[in-house]
C-alpha cells in the first residue's frame, strides 16, 4: 500500500461556560498534505502571553519557566480594582497560537447622585477603593455615613446621607422701652419694628409675635414681648424685651371738709382734673378744679366748702335766683293762706323731708297769701314783695289753689305739683329726673345720713 506521511493533528476542542475555558476531548482527524514538525523542546512554540494590569501563570510540560511551549497551560488573573474579560486559562496550541484572550477592564462604581444642600469630593473618582467624603451647605449637618468607597465588586458601601437643616434661626428683639401715658389716659400707644430675623439655610422663615401687637394701646405696667420664628425644618428660635407703661401721678387730693371732689380719668394721674363740690347749706370757695400736671403737682390751690349765705333783702326776683344759680335747686310752694289743708299737709311732710332736701341741695320757698298781706320766705327769712311778684310772675304761680314749682340749680322750671306729695314721690322725681349721674351715686353712699 501506498505509503504518505500522515500526521493526525489534535484539533482541541474547548468548551467555554462563561469566562471559563477547560481543556476537554479530541476531535476528528484531518490529514493535510503538509504538517510541520512539532518539536516538543521549543520553548517558544508560542509567543509569551501577556496580561495588561493583571497577572498570568503558566504551567509547562516541561516545568519550570517554559511559558511558550507546546502545551502550555496559563492561568490569568487581574490585579485589585480590574475585573477579567476573556478566558481565564489559554493553551498553547500546536499551530503555535494560544487557545484564547483575555484582557482586564477597570472595575468603575455608578455615579453617586448628588444630595440637596450637599455635595461631595473623591480620592480617585468612582473607581474601587475610591473614597467620597460629604460635605453639606452652611446651616445643615450630615445625617448618616459621612463617607462612602468604591468597592471591588463595583457597589458603593453605605447608604446614600442627607443633608438636614439642624441650625436654629437667629432672631434680634429690639430693645426695651419706657413710655409714658397721654394726660387723661392710663394706657399710651406704643410701636416699634419688626425684629430681624436670619438663618444660615433657609430664606424665608416665619416670625410669630406672642404677645400684644405694636402700634395698640398698652395698660399700665409692664409688658413682656416675646417673638418666636420657625425655619422650614422647624427648628426655632426666640427672643423677647419690655414695654413699660409709666402713669405719672399726684398725691391723691383730700377732699374738703362739707364737700367731696369729682375727678375725671383715674383720678390723680397726670391730665386728670378734680372739681370741687360742696354739700348742700354749702358753698366753694376757692378754685372750682385743679390739674395733675407732668411734674406729679396740683394745679392751683385747695377750694374749702363754707356756709352758704343769701342775702334775702333782694329788690327783684333775679337777684334773688342769682344767688342760688348752679348751687342749690328752688322748690318753690305756694297756697292761698296758711290754713289751706294742702299746704297744711306738704308743709308737715316736707318738715319731715328737711334732712332729704338738703342732701339733694334742694331749698323751699313758700308764697302764702294775697296782697297786701301776702308773704314770701325761706325758712325764717321773709322776702320783698317785688320778688315775690317777680316770682309769681315768672313761672306762672297762682294765688288761688295750691301748687308746687321744682327749679333745677339753672333756675329751670322742671315740675309742678298741684296735690300734696309724700316726700318719697318727690324725692324720687328729683333721683329720678334732675340729679346727675355723680349725684346719684353719692346720694346713694349717704342714703342713711337721715336715718
Amino acid at each position: 500500500m501506498p505509503t504518505s506521511r500522515c500526521v493526525a493533528v489534535f484539533i482541541l476542542v474547548f468548551f467555554t461556560a462563561g469566562a471559563t475555558t477547560d481543556y476537554d476531548s479530541y476531535s476528528d482527524f484531518i490529514e493535510e498534505d503538509y504538517t510541520p514538525q512539532v518539536d516538543y523542546k521549543d520553548p517558544n512554540w508560542c509567543r509569551s502571553p501577556q496580561l495588561t494590569n493583571g497577572e498570568v501563570t503558566c504551567r509547562s510540560p516541561q516545568g519550570g519557566a517554559h511559558r511558550g511551549m507546546l502545551g502550555t497551560l496559563c492561568e490569568m488573573t487581574c490585579d485589585r480594582g480590574y475585573r477579567l474579560l476573556g478566558r481565564r486559562s489559554i493553551q498553547c496550541l500546536a499551530n503555535r497560537l494560544w487557545s484564547g484572550t483575555a484582557y482586564c477592564r477597570r472595575i468603575r462604581c455608578h455615579v453617586l447622585p448628588l444630595i440637596p444642600q450637599g455635595r461631595y469630593t473623591c480620592t480617585h473618582g468612582f473607581f474601587v477603593d475610591s473614597r467620597c467624603d460629604f460635605t453639606c451647605s452652611p446651616g445643615y449637618r450630615i445625617e448618616g455615613e459621612h463617607s462612602r468607597t468604591c468597592q471591588h465588586g463595583g457597589s458603593w458601601s453605605g447608604v446614600q446621607p442627607v443633608c438636614s437643616d439642624t441650625d436654629p434661626p437667629k432672631i434680634k428683639c429690639p430693645p426695651s422701652r419706657l413710655k409714658v401715658a397721654d394726660p387723661g389716659k392710663l394706657t399710651a400707644k406704643v410701636s416699634w419694628d419688626p425684629p430681624a430675623a436670619t438663618d444660615t439655610a433657609d430664606k424665608f422663615l416665619n416670625v410669630v409675635l406672642v404677645d400684644q401687637a405694636p402700634g395698640t394701646e398698652f395698660k399700665e405696667g409692664l409688658h413682656v414681648i416675646r417673638y418666636k420664628v420657625y425655619d422650614q425644618a422647624r427648628n426655632r428660635a426666640a427672643c423677647k424685651f419690655f414695654v413699660r407703661v409709666e402713669v405719672r401721678r399726684c398725691l391723691e387730693l383730700p377732699p374738703p371738709l362739707h364737700g367731696y371732689l369729682s375727678c375725671s380719668s383715674d383720678g390723680n394721674n397726670y391730665g386728670a382734673a378734680c372739681e370741687y363740690l360742696c354739700d348742700g347749706g354749702y358753698e366753694r370757695r376757692g378754685t372750682s378744679s385743679r390739674v395733675c400736671q407732668f411734674n406729679r403737682s396740683w394745679s392751683g390751690s385747695p377750694a374749702e366748702c363754707v356756709p352758704m349765705e343769701f342775702k334775702f333783702s333782694v329788690k327783684t326776683a333775679s337777684a334773688l335766683l342769682d344767688q342760688f344759680y348752679e348751687k342749690r335747686r328752688l322748690l318753690i310752694m305756694s297756697a292761698p293762706n296758711i290754713s289751706d289743708p294742702d299746704y297744711q299737709l306738704q308743709n308737715i311732710m316736707i318738715q319731715k323731708s328737711d334732712c332729704g332736701l338738703d342732701l339733694r341741695h334742694v331749698t323751699v320757698i313758700e308764697l302764702l297769701g294775697s296782697p297786701p298781706r301776702e308773704t314770701g320766705r325761706i325758712k325764717e327769712n321773709l322776702l320783698q314783695s317785688e320778688v315775690i311778684e317777680g316770682l309769681r310772675q315768672a313761672y306762672r304761680i297762682s294765688r288761688s289753689y295750691f301748687s308746687m314749682v321744682l327749679l333745677d340749680e339753672l333756675g329751670v322750671d322742671r315740675e309742678r305739683f298741684i296735690v300734696p306729695v309724700s316726700s318719697e314721690e318727690l324725692f324720687s322725681y328729683i333721683d329720678s329726673f334732675v340729679l346727675e349721674e355723680e349725684e346719684r351715686e353719692r346720694l346713694e353712699v349717704h342714703r342713711d345720713f337721715c336715718d
